[in-house]
């Protein structure tokens, strides 16, 4: 190899990347910029070459972008920079003992060096009537041209789950026209993400725009003969609905880890390095749980940054050039004109102080999560002038703030450390 590696490897080293999605790309990517002359291998189950999934929830969904915006590289890149692109084939099993992979059609890929980069999967709904024609999960670029179709089409739409996923939707689907009404278990939108206090401000947004927000109720049946026409509830109520779309959460992709005798516990465990206990075999994405330095515990992130800043660092720790991971947790969403982006860790459960800076009545605002007056987590609403970096450096910093004067916004966010 013409840049060896720390534990020196050469040219005839393979590096399998089982994930064709944003981490594997860029593990893939970063091997090469990296100096890697080594072989890649990236398998996908999709047929598809690895694309982001953002827009599947939002431009590409709305169709203000095509499906060549959603490629993580260019058409060409993966001839150009050698990387083999194995599409359409799941890996079904791990041999460790001869270091290779196992697909669905009886293949093997050896490999020296491999990253699990598998992703997760929708939660399924389970009550009567959820395999009906007309209910939609989101994760595939399929599953958004099939929505969208159906977006298009008009007529009620109903939404299981008021997280992230749901809102997006939800906005997209009353931009195409549609009644929307969103179904949400507990007391307010997004309570396990942001609490309380900034779930209802997206459950106001949302009333704004005419969605109808049904909160503390759970689908009973969904109701239909082939298709489905509409939901019933715990609440007694029937919500008419030729189109459901479930968002309740997704479960990492662990089964192919687990039959290949790695740690699993809420995702594949690895250290802050992004290595399993077996030093050949790294993992990075939604289906990572890593020990994260910041934090001191295990996190496993389920966004787009996880996946666009994991994948990298995983491809540098398995060529001997890794450094510890400890990107602070980040994520964005766009629903309407509102642009939101949001960075740290709350724990479920645990009491906050929100204090708010600005005008939120404006949608234009900042907000942080503090504990024992340090600010753990920051969001900012459409404050693109000082965006999301305030708040981290405040994360960063773990020192005490003086709350009257972080929400004073005529005091600079740099002077509110006491």
């Amino acid at each position: 190899m013409g840049t060896e590696g720390k534990d020196g490897k050469d040219g005839n080293d393979t590096v399998v990347i089982v994930g064709a999605g944003l981490a594997g790309a860029k593990a893939a990517e970063t091997l090469r910029e990296e100096g890697f002359t080594g072989s890649i291998v990236l398998i996908g189950a999709e047929d598809e070459p690895p694309y982001e999934r953002p827009p599947l929830s939002k431009d590409y969904l709305l169709g203000n972008a095509d499906r060549a915006s959603t490629a993580v590289h260019d058409p060409g890149w993966y001839t150009g920079n050698d990387v083999e692109l194995l599409l359409g084939t799941a890996a079904v099993d791990i041999h460790r003992d001869t270091r290779d992979v196992e697909l669905a059609d009886g293949r093997r890929v050896r490999y020296t060096h491999l990253l699990l980069a598998t992703g997760a999967s929708p939660r399924r709904l389970s009550v009567p009537g959820s395999e009906l024609d007309g209910v939609h999960y989101l994760r595939e670029l399929s599953d958004s041209e099939r929505l969208r179709d159906a977006l298009r089409a008009g007529g009620p739409v109903a939404v299981i789950g008021a997280g992230w996923i749901g809102l997006e939707v939800a906005a997209a689907a009353r931009q195409y026209g549609c009644e929307v009404t969103v179904i949400e278990p507990q007391d307010a939108p997004l309570l396990a993400t942001l609490g309380p206090e900034l779930g209802g401000y997206f459950a106001d947004v949302h009333r704004r725009h005419g969605v109808r927000i049904l909160t503390g109720r759970r689908p009973n049946a969904l109701i239909g003969s082939g298709m489905v026409v509409g939901i019933s509830t715990d609440a007694g109520e029937e919500i008419e609905a030729g189109t459901v779309v479930v968002g309740i959460g997704a479960k990492p992709n662990t089964a192919l880890a687990r039959g290949g005798g790695l740690t699993v516990d809420n995702g594949i465990v690895v250290d802050e390095y992004l290595r399993t206990a077996d030093p050949t075999i790294a993992a990075a994405g939604d289906v990572a749980s890593a020990f994260h330095p910041f934090y001191e515990r295990h996190v496993r992130v389920e966004h787009w940054a996880g996946a666009l800043n994991a994948g990298p660092a995983a491809a540098r720790s398995l060529i001997g050039r890794g450094r510890p991971y400890d990107e602070l947790p980040f994520f964005y969403t766009d629903q309407y004109d509102i642009g939101m982006e949001f960075i740290g860790l709350l724990e479920p459960g645990r009491p906050y102080t929100v204090v708010t800076r600005g005008a939120r009545e404006d949608d234009a605002f900042h907000a942080f999560w503090l504990a024992d007056d340090q600010v753990v987590a920051g969001l900012h609403v459409n404050m693109w002038d000082d965006g999301i970096e305030p708040a981290k450096q405040l994360i960063r910093s773990r020192a005490a703030v003086d709350p009257a004067r972080l929400a004073d916004p005529s005091v600079p966010l740099g002077d509110v450390v006491r």
